[in-house]
């Protein structure tokens, strides 16, 4: 095997896959990608997903997405881990098992809602984050997701620390944070709210590119900072597909095929 000058940071994705290409395991690949990183995957779940809603949800059974894990961790290895959509509290519990034996940053993104509204996760399954919490580097909720986990102090006792994120808020401008285990704040961002609603996947986007800069050796507030700039940036570069919430553009606006042309 040859030898490669550049080794690009390793992140395993344990997420559900989003149809619509918007969210889910399509929009963390992409992000990585983006970002100089390489994506690995275990699907949790397939969704038939517009930016209308969720029409459907097949969970995969916590046997196969471990299976998916350990393949992919006994061979290539891993840098950062991200967990997004985790389907039941059995895959749960299944994935905090496998993960208890690494000693790589972890990104728990408590997906609970779509950006449309439909719920992804019950009642058990958000009783199960507990103990992803616990593994977890840093938890990035969203403001519905941080109060139905009760609070900040509640999702900081677990010893993670968290990004609190301002986009389900009120007022002209944005504000997000990064909290340490401790209640400290690290890091703040304030930027101007964007008036639209192609915002589907922003979630998913934020939680990749933050585990991305970590596996890149990235202290949480560079991290961090990385993160919220590729969002917004992408946030501005939406194509203006579909009817409903429609995906960020996470080409970042670029046309590849303008290099092509002439």
């Amino acid at each position: 095997m040859s030898e490669h000058a550049y080794k690009p940071p390793r992140v395993l994705i344990v997420a559900g896959s989003d149809s619509g290409g918007g969210a889910g395991i399509q929009a963390d690949i992409k992000t990585v990608t983006m970002l100089g990183g390489h994506a690995m995957t275990a699907v949790t779940a397939l969704t038939a997903q517009n930016t209308l809603g969720v029409q459907g949800v097949l969970p995969v059974p916590a046997t196969f997405v471990v299976q998916q894990m350990r393949s992919v961790l006994d061979d290539l290895g891993a840098d950062a881990v991200k967990i997004g959509m985790i389907g039941s509290a059995e895959t749960a519990h299944a994935v905090a098992d496998e993960l208890e034996r690494l000693d790589v940053p972890v990104v728990f993104d408590p997906v609970m809602v779509a950006t449309s509204g439909s719920v992804l996760a019950d009642a058990e399954t958000i009783a199960a984050f507990e103990r992803l919490m616990r593994i977890a580097s840093v938890v990035t909720p969203n403001l519905p997701e941080l109060e139905a986990l009760g609070g900040e102090a509640a999702v900081l006792a677990h010893g993670c620390h968290l990004v609190a994120k301002g986009g389900h808020a009120e007022g002209y401008y944005v504000v997000d944070r990064v909290l340490a285990p401790n209640g400290e704040e690290l890091a703040r961002l304030e930027a101007k709210r964007f008036d639209t609603e192609d915002t589907h996947g922003t979630g998913c986007t934020l939680a990749s590119a933050l585990a991305c800069g970590l596996a890149a050796g990235m202290s949480i507030e560079q991290a961090f900072e990385q993160a919220v700039r590729f969002v917004r940036i992408a946030i501005l570069s939406a194509p203006g597909f579909g009817q409903g919430h429609g995906p960020v553009g996470h080409t970042l606006g670029h046309n590849p095929y303008e290099q092509l042309e002439g």
